[in-house]
């Protein structure tokens, strides 16, 4: 029972990615799939995918977003609503989904 339990607590590990590992990440980034998609592809071209982008790209987008340094629509609004340690963790969020 012991190996069974282990057994599936490391596929859990593993097999989840490691996006999934920071489930307070995750978290934050629920509110993005309504336009980034739930894994960071959007499902239209007029949207930037998140997925897999280098997290420094993701955190230096987010705080010119959230500093007014560039334009937006919506996420000027958002983006104003993260620290900078939440702005990380959803960069590197985005960045391990591939």
């Amino acid at each position: 029972m012991r190996i069974a339990i282990v057994f599936a607590a490391g596929l859990f590990a593993f097999g989840t990615g490691a996006a999934a590992k920071d489930p307070a990440a995750r978290n934050l980034a629920a509110p993005c799939a309504i336009c980034h998609g739930t894994d960071g592809r959007p499902a239209t071209s007029s949207v930037t995918a998140l997925a897999g982008q280098a997290k420094e790209n993701i955190a230096a987008q987010m705080r010119a977003f959230r500093d007014g340094r560039r334009p937006a629509t919506v996420m000027h609004q958002i983006s104003k609503g993260y620290t900078d340690q939440q702005i990380d963790q959803l960069a590197a969020h985005f960045a391990a989904l591939r």
